[in-house]
């Protein structure tokens, strides 16, 4: 056998360094080399042993869909797909005391009910667990609880055929595997150990959901390929200022990526959102300037959130920009469009954009209702009736199509709204739009939003 090498391994992103720098070249992350004793390996690689042959099939066949355990809390199991399916790996992930714990163990204690489940933490003692469960009325469900951070006593707890049908890890950044010097929580030791308990999970049968923490830029913290290992990714997100929470699915080989649930924090833990149009658009005051409502798509449902802005003088050389909960460079460009385009000039003023609720908006079909808003902040004048907006902003200022036209509006009317501005779809028929019940303004250019929305607007001395 070959001696074995050591290597330097960044700790951020996972690249391996023959020989120690100061910077990481692949990530440039400074001082984040850290040296890792290399495993002993075969000097003729795979040797002259020849393996056996793998047999191929067509493409054509019919599989059974896989049987999934149902955790009996409808968000949680529309953002998984219908339900965890056995031998399957779920990542969640979020920031600090956002909920995380909280939430699976409801969903354990929910599981618990015609499965066995296990809860096993490296991160608090059990007094901790049975405290929490009983703060959430959840200490008389017949979940199993651990305080363990050894992967290779896991390992031999769980190796047993039927053992379990549920497993939590809370979370992957405290395990680590004793043959390896690093110490938990670096890169290799995050990826041995996720590697070793998703391979256990997939020989066994039972769903596994682990923990991960997050950096200060919101993605998962450790390797990259810790993401690619696991059937699902799920981000829960959230501001502390808020009640609400959001559980998103941004990976899932079992189900649609980009659903989302919503989840109310309260006393007794995390209650679920039915309607979540409604919760978000709850304390909105339709007669202020500054504030529209979009219709848009997260998922599978369409949801209703109301966007507000503030433009303000600036006494600053450089006005400010404050954006919460969307793109800021998608703000400048919808600004730029607005000045070029329609002959509103935003740039010596302070602009605020905030998306109320704390949801993240990532849809381009939000850049009208954008752009209503600041058009109705800038003139002082708030948007007429109960409208909706939603639509796709070229660089030339026309308005673009977007899907899913009918859910977004079928979501309008049942909470009451009468008038929608949509994009003008050449290709489709306009008597289908009115199906709803909803009094529906097709516009094909920016120019055209201002008549539309504000009725006072067509005379500001900014849109003549």
């Amino acid at each position: 056998m070959a001696k074995a090498k050591s290597s330097y391994v960044c700790q951020d992103c996972g690249a391996i360094h023959s020989k120690w720098m100061g910077r990481c070249d692949a990530c440039g992350a400074w001082n984040s080399l850290g040296e890792e004793a290399g495993a002993e390996s075969a000097p003729k690689g795979l040797g002259s042993k020849r393996g056996k042959k793998i047999n191929f099939v067509g493409l054509e066949g019919v599989e059974k869909d896989p049987p999934r355990r149902v955790a009996n809390m409808p968000e949680f199991d529309r953002v998984v797909g219908g339900g965890l399916v056995p031998g399957s790996a779920v990542l969640v992930g979020g920031d600090p005391g956002i909920g995380k714990s909280t939430l699976l163990m409801q969903v354990t204690a929910s599981l618990a009910n015609g499965s066995k489940t296990v809860y096993i933490s490296g991160e608090e003692a059990i007094a901790q667990l049975r405290l929490r469960a009983r703060r959430l009325g959840l200490d008389k469900a017949p979940v199993s609880l651990a305080a363990a951070t050894n992967v290779r006593d896991i390992i031999a707890t769980l190796d047993t055929p039927n053992m379990v049908d549920v497993v939590v890890i809370d979370s992957i950044q405290t395990m680590y595997l004793d043959n390896l010097e690093s110490a938990p929580g670096t890169v290799s030791q995050v990826r041995a150990s996720a590697q070793e308990l998703i391979r256990l999970a997939k020989r066994r049968g039972f769903a596994l959901l682990l923990v991960g923490h997050v950096t200060k830029e919101g993605t998962i913290a450790g390797p990259r390929v810790l993401e690619h290992m696991v059937d699902t990714v799920l981000h829960f997100e959230g501001e502390r200022s808020h009640q609400f929470r959001i559980l998103r699915s941004v990976k899932n080989r079992f189900g649609p990526a980009d659903e989302i649930g919503v989840f109310e924090m309260s006393d007794a833990g995390l209650v679920e959102v039915d309607n979540p149009s409604a919760l978000f658009l709850g304390d909105r005051d339709g007669d202020v300037s500054g504030a529209a409502v979009f219709a848009g798509i997260e998922g599978t449902r369409p949801v209703l959130v109301e966007i507000q802005a503030l433009v303000a003088p600036s006494a600053l050389a450089a006005p400010r920009r404050a954006v919460i909960g969307w793109d800021s460079g998608r703000l400048a460009m919808v600004m730029a469009v607005l000045d070029t385009r329609c002959g509103l000039a935003l740039g010596p003023l302070d602009v605020y954009l905030n998306v109320a609720g704390g949801l993240k908006i990532s849809e381009p079909a939000a850049d009208l209702a954008v752009a209503a808003a600041l058009l109705s902040s800038e003139t002082g004048e708030a948007i007429e009736g109960a409208t909706v907006v939603f639509g796709e902003i070229g660089l030339s200022g026309e308005i673009r199509p977007v899907s899913r036209v009918d859910a977004r509006l079928k979501e309008a009317a049942k909470l009451g709204f009468t008038r929608a501005i949509v994009p003008r779809n050449r290709s489709a028929k306009g008597a289908s739009l009115s199906e709803h019940g909803i009094d529906v303004t097709e516009v094909a250019h920016l120019r055209e939003l201002p008549d539309a929305i504000l009725p006072k607007a067509r005379t500001h001395k900014s849109l003549a």
